[in-house]
């Protein structure tokens, strides 16, 4: 990058993947990092429960999202286009669409722990550019199998185990527990 774009800030490598990894709370759902992301959905999620359960207005929707992300996040919402008018989501009538993003995650963290268990060496082939192994695998044990089974079927079948949040959350761990040496 620095024969590409010069001079960019980080020194080293380590600096740099640091850099574009931080975690740090913010009002954007899509631009949240990997730690905060699933909160925001289940943030989401538990709020159109309310609503469609009758606990809560929409009228209250504001005040009810913003006394949460304060409590979830600790940062104060600073105008509704940073709190609940940022999706699309609910003025489309699209309620219970947010958990499908959270379990995509959960699928995907299961997906990675059956890879790296079937390619040990996958850091060093990817360093190389070889993305051979990784899709071959993928295209094996995922995507030839298409629509044959229902997703978490189709998962379990993939990975040998079913689904759940487990891989997930080990992944999150050794990655962000590496960056900020915790």
């Amino acid at each position: 990058m620095r024969e590409r774009f010069g001079e960019f800030g980080p020194r080293s490598d380590e600096e740099f993947f640091a850099a574009v990894n931080r975690v740090q709370p913010g009002f954007i759902r899509t631009e949240a990092d990997e730690v905060h992301y699933n909160l925001h959905i289940m943030m989401r999620f538990d709020l159109e429960r309310a609503l469609i359960r009758g606990d809560l207005t929409v009228g209250d929707l504001e005040a009810a999202w913003n006394d949460r992300f304060k409590a979830d996040f600790g940062v104060a919402v600073d105008r509704p286009a940073h709190g609940m008018l940022q999706d699309v989501h609910w003025s489309c009538g699209l309620f219970g669409y947010f958990p499908t993003y959270t379990l995509g995650n959960v699928y995907a963290g299961c997906l990675h722990q059956a890879l790296r268990a079937a390619v040990p060496d996958l850091d060093d082939q990817l360093a190389q550019g070889d993305t051979s192994a990784a899709t071959g695998w993928l295209r094996e044990n995922l995507q030839r199998h298409g629509a044959l089974r229902e997703p978490r079927a189709t998962i379990a079948h993939a990975c040998g185990f079913d689904p759940h949040e487990g891989p997930l959350l080990d992944y999150l761990e050794a990655k962000f527990a590496g960056l900020y040496a915790l």
